[in-house]
């Protein structure tokens, strides 16, 4: 492999971060993960990645030529993060100061859009002209790949399918918006929809909150299709409502986007068996038929280390810019 062949890639999560250095092939080298210690502000997380990239540099034969960092958030052109709520960070400046200190280029990714990238190029997706991911987690975020390329938008924000409206004066968001797709799959809507319905009708979700604290849970995304599955009818009412939800978001997407491929991750998609996949076959009808009549979807590949992966090839193409 040549020196310059490959690069580092950051997953900064809310609680901890992974530094990987990954080649142009896609082939993670070495990683380690490391506490990200957001409580003590974003200075202090600059410099964690500074020293863990310098670590990296240090041991490794391969010499990375550029630094790709996905973080879970809006991040502008400039490498700016305008908003990353696990973090509790707004309008920090990440790139300029990293590529201060580390002595490469450095560019700058949502987390999803990161993940996106590496699913294209090296997953799920490979080779694959228009697809969208999703990845629904705690929250839902999303990237488009059209035409082989990523799409950006105006203010480098495209890609927020988490806050497309399923729901006219619905759910209120952790966005400025009501009714988002968010408010209805994301992992903590699931939660907070179930603690809701389990107060309006105490009696019909006895046996599943039962169920939940006997295993050491809430009644999250998981436990609930558990219970779904094992006939449980509480849970089974949550889960068909959260189908139809996410059914009519993937409506939408498809609608509006035509992709060939949708790929979906994220920890609520791996926890709930087959919830994605009849989600998709109940919104094939409602698709446009010579958009629904090529649709494909499929699982994430990558998962654990698409972002860092994701955001390492993001940043090879630094070379060409």
């Amino acid at each position: 492999m040549a020196d310059d062949d490959c690069a580092v890639g950051v997953d900064i999560g809310g609680t901890k971060m992974i530094v990987s250095l990954v080649s142009s092939e896609g082939r993670v080298i070495s990683e380690k993960e490391t506490p990200t210690g957001s409580r003590a502000g974003p200075d202090k997380v600059i410099r964690t990645i500074v020293a863990e990239v310098q670590e990296l540099r240090a041991r490794a034969a391969e010499k990375p030529h550029s630094v790709g960092i996905g973080v879970a958030g809006q991040v502008d052109n400039r490498g700016v993060v305008r908003f990353a709520p696990n973090l509790d960070w707004r309008e920090v400046s990440l790139g300029p100061p990293l590529a201060d200190a580390i002595g490469l280029p450095v560019r700058v990714i949502n987390d999803v859009r990161a993940s996106t990238i590496g699913e294209w190029r090296f997953g799920a997706a490979r080779g694959e002209r228009d697809i969208v991911c999703i990845r629904i987690g705690t929250g839902v975020g999303g990237g488009i790949i059209s035409g082989h390329r990523l799409l950006l938008g105006d203010t480098n924000a495209a890609g927020e399918l988490g806050h497309i409206t399923v729901v006219t004066g619905g759910r209120k968001c952790t966005c400025p918006n009501s009714g988002c797709l968010e408010a209805y799959v994301g992992g903590w809507a699931i939660a907070e929809r179930a603690r809701e319905a389990a107060e309006r009708s105490p009696a019909e979700a006895a046996g599943s909150l039962e169920h939940a604290r006997a295993g050491g849970s809430g009644l999250d995304a998981g436990t609930l299709w558990r219970l779904a599955s094992d006939g449980d009818p509480f849970a089974q009412r949550l889960m068909a409502e959260t189908r139809t939800y996410l059914a009519a978001g993937l409506v939408a997407i498809a609608n509006i986007f035509n992709p060939r491929l949708i790929v979906a991750g994220g920890g609520v998609v791996r926890s709930t068996g087959r919830l994605f996949e009849e989600a998709v076959e109940m919104a094939r009808p409602h698709i446009l038929p010579s958009i629904a009549a090529g649709l494909q979807s499929t699982r994430a590949q990558l998962e654990a280390n698409a972002v860092a992966v994701g955001a390492a090839a993001w940043a090879h193409e630094v070379r060409g810019t």
